[in-house]
């Protein structure tokens, strides 16, 4: 039952709210009720010839945004291809316009396909991104596992606010990087649905955000997924799961939908999730055409632990520090997408989408509201910019008197966040692969128009605390507005129009040689209006716009290894939250209000790599290697940095930042063996000379300032990642496999001159294995950080005289890795 809340209030109200939980139920209920039929999976040898000799797969990755028309190829009857016509240029298929074969990519591009998310090998989706990918580790602001934070090549991809972000991520073709901070929501993407994975070192061509990167997720369809599957499955801290997929064609037309249910207590305390979500692909097609219309609904709701001071981590390693620490998002992402192909060597391809997301967060916190030492005793008072007392006002601007609860209790505040986002755009995109003067040829051109319409809402409800361990903060129905102390009530509209237009060539010089060259103009526009009326400081208006350029090559030194090299730009401009907090003269109170827009310089990255790749056949199995290195300069990189005055932060433009190092990989496959080891390593290292505030750092000067120097590096960024792992089939229906996950030491947050101990190195050894009980059924169990290690994944500083009663010294404060759990499960197909 969806219930409507009545009553009047703006975007942030509860009756808006309400509103589109409604929309986002009666979406999802359409998606999963829309009429269709699911068609029985076809037996994949039926119309096979058993004499045909099965061809190497070509590995092909998109060179542009659009994945290429996802239509899937029926098998066909037909003598093998000798030796002479498959290395024949004049006998060979032509190639896919829009993709370029791997061994002509002149970076380290990473692909994964659908059983790479597969629950019998790792729990969720950022898992199976860590364990696969090797230069990608993950971090956690929240405490949450669902919410954890990607970062690859000393760029991060996180669904925190305020988190300076370098990643650009796409669904189908769309950027999904939401439109107020660029963050990303992990948890909107089912795993399920995924057809497969492409990481793509700096492009220019993949739009604003990719600066280390992008990653681009292609869905499965009718088309290219038939069957049924159900899944159950559970484990450690009360996690249960449920799933179905179902997908099939009939004809020319096709629809797929999968929807999974997930509980999970969470392992530390006050930390529960629950997610729902569902994905459903109908399309149609013709003899030179495809179309789809794709529908993902979610709504989920965290419970976020954060940073715990490591005192009280010694005590309880599941303990945390304040409550409540939650967060509800919702999603309604609706895309269409065609593609004409009149020739073998030629296509169009358009998209069109609209996202709503909405999400509500509460935090418990400190509060710099007074209830001693007030000018008048008799009222609670609060402090000014410069610091003198005045006395606390609520929003209905009155004082509040210092009497009973008041008076004798430790005071706190609830800040709450709402924030509202529609965005909507699309892209066209032509490909040819016509060849040109007789040499293979690949060329893309296209562009891309995306406008989002913001509505974020702040308010600071005044609290008690509950003096023990565990601080929680019970709100007393009074709100602060104290613009003098930088706590009041926010409403902000924010507008943005980002237009991309994009190209990229691959020529083959030779049958050995391909040149790669390519270029993306970005041009950005961002409106900021404060929608109260009382603070035309953050009114604003701001424009940005870059041609970023691409050129590389690939030669095939032998049939089997090839050597590459890339030079290439990108940029991202400052988001709507970034330009609204970017005054250190008036701060914003972390994850609340915003205060002002001066201007920040956008980002530009410029990255060379260069590397060698290869397979060969050792001891009757296949290995393939790489091994590369990268050398990316930001100029005018944005950080957050910590306010003298407590739980504020702004951003700003830091100069120049460095992020270089190596990455080696070898995987191994005979018979029933398959082996793994990759390494990489990141050099992150500021390059100007800066004066940052940083108060909780022990190594603060008097007025809370560390001061940075060229070659120190940046904090939050493990130095190196080493991975390794084993699967072994020990009969037919069963397999076991093993990974070693080590990753290396980081600086605090807030350390940015490296002058307290580096966050230790950590190692954690997983186990899976599966059993195919029955030709449909199979069962299967993981086992994560087996060893049950002690380890921290993300560490700050905080103020240690926050809570007095708790007697605290210790200002580090970190995130634990979680315990040893185990996870079980069945699934179904059909």
């Amino acid at each position: 039952m969806c219930r409507v809340v009545r009553g009047g209030g703006g975007a942030g109200s509860p009756a808006a709210w309400s509103a589109h939980r409604c929309l986002l139920v009666a979406l999802s209920v359409a998606a999963l009720l829309a009429p269709g039929n699911v068609w029985a999976q076809e037996s994949p040898g039926a119309t096979q010839n058993p004499g045909l000799t099965t061809l190497p797969e070509i590995r092909v990755i998109p060179a542009s945004p659009l994945p290429p028309p996802r239509r899937a190829t029926a098998p066909v009857a037909a003598r093998p291809a000798t030796a002479r016509e498959a290395a024949s240029e004049h006998g060979a298929p032509p190639a896919e316009p829009g993709t370029i074969d791997r061994d002509k990519v002149p970076a380290n591009v990473q692909t994964l396909p659908a059983g790479d998310f597969d629950h019998a090998t790792s729990p969720d989706l950022l898992d199976a991104l860590s364990r696969a990918l090797p230069g990608v580790a993950l971090s956690d602001q929240t405490g949450n596992q669902f919410q954890l934070d990607l970062n690859y090549r000393g760029f991060i991809s996180s669904p925190v606010i305020g988190t300076p972000e370098g990643l650009a991520v796409y669904q189908n073709g769309v950027r999904i990087n939401e439109v107020f901070g660029d963050i990303v929501n992990w948890d909107f993407i089912p795993e399920n649905a995924i057809s497969s994975m492409t990481l793509v070192p700096s492009n220019p061509v993949y739009g604003l955000n990719a600066l280390g990167g992008a990653l681009s997720f292609d869905m499965k369809n009718g088309f290219t997924y038939q069957g049924v599957e159900a899944e159950a499955g559970g484990g450690s801290y009360g996690r249960i799961g449920t799933s179905v997929q179902a997908g099939g064609q009939n004809g020319n037309l096709s629809g797929y939908i999968t929807a999974d249910a997930i509980d999970d207590a969470g392992w530390r305390e006050d930390s529960p999730s629950q997610l729902r979500r569902v994905y459903a692909d109908f399309g149609v097609r013709g003899d030179q055409t495809e179309f789809h219309v794709t529908f993902t609904g979610a709504d989920n709701n965290f419970g976020a632990a954060a940073a715990t001071p490591v005192q009280l981590l010694a005590q309880n390693w599941a303990s945390v520090y304040t409550v409540p620490q939650t967060t509800h998002n919702e999603l309604a992402f609706l895309t269409t997408s065609a593609s004409w192909k009149p020739t073998a060597t030629f296509s169009l391809q358009a998209d069109a989408y609209y996202r709503g997301f909405w999400q509500s967060h509460v935090d418990g916190n400190g509060t710099d509201a007074q209830n001693t030492g007030c000018p008048d005793p008799t009222v609670l008072c609060f402090p000014n910019l410069d610091g003198t007392l005045t006395d606390l006002v609520t929003t209905t601007g009155q004082t509040v008197p210092a009497t009973g609860a008041l008076a004798t209790s430790v005071l706190g505040e609830i800040d709450r966040t709402w924030t509202a986002t529609n965005s909507f755009g699309g892209s066209l995109q032509a490909a040819s692969s016509e060849r040109v003067l007789g040499h293979g040829n690949n060329f893309v051109v296209g562009m891309s128009v995306d406008r989002g319409l913001v509505q974020f809402t702040t308010t600071s409800e005044l609290g008690t605390i509950n003096a023990d361990q565990f601080p929680f903060v019970e709100g007393v129905g009074l709100f602060i507005d104290q613009p003098s102390g930088d706590v009041a009530p926010v409403q902000l509209g924010a507008s943005t129009l980002y237009t991309g237009f994009y190209t990229s060539d691959t020529f083959d010089l030779t049958p050995r040689l391909s040149l790669t060259a390519g270029g993306r103009f970005n041009a950005a526009q961002i409106t900021l209006q404060d929608e109260l009326g009382n603070d035309p400081g953050l009114d604003g208006s701001h424009d940005y716009s870059r041609f970023n350029p691409v050129v590389g090559a690939a030669y095939k030194l032998t049939p089997n290894v090839t050597v590459y090299g890339e030079y290439a730009e990108a940029n991202r401009a400052p988001t709507p939250l970034e330009l609204a907090c970017s005054d250190p003269t008036r701060p914003c109170l972390i994850d609340n209000a915003l205060v002002g827009d001066p201007n920040l310089n956008q980002v530009v990255s410029h990255t060379i790599e260069g590397g060698l790749r290869g397979h060969f056949e050792l001891a009757k199995g296949l290995l393939n290697w790489s091994v590369g290195v990268y050398h990316t300069l930001n100029v005018d990189d944005i950080i957050d940095v910590a306010s003298p005055i407590p739980g504020h932060e702004y951003f700003q433009n830091a100069g120049n930042t460095l992020r270089k190092g190596i990455e080696a990989n070898l995987t191994y496959k005979r018979d029933r063996w398959t082996l793994y080891a990759n390494y990489t390593s990141v050099d992150a290292t500021f390059q100007n000379a800066l004066t940052l505030s940083s108060p909780n750092n022990p190594f603060a000067d008097a007025n809370g300032n560390i001061f940075v120097v060229p070659g120190d590096h940046l904090t939050g960024i493990p130095d190196y990642r080493f991975k390794a792992g084993a699967e072994y089939r020990i009969t037919d229906p069963w397999k076991l496999g093993a990974d070693l996950n080590v990753v290396g030491g980081q600086w605090l947050v807030g350390d940015e001159s490296n002058q307290n101990p580096k966050m230790p190195a950590y190692w954690t050894v997983n186990l899976h294995s599966s059993y195919q009980l029955t030709k449909n059924v199979e069962l299967y169990g993981l086992v994560q950080n087996l060893f049950d290690q002690h380890y921290y994944v993300y560490g700050t500083f905080f103020e240690t005289d926050s809570f007095p009663y708790l007697n605290l010294t210790d200002p580090r404060t970190f995130v634990p890795g979680m315990p040893l759990a185990a996870y079980g499960g069945v699934r179904a197909t059909f």
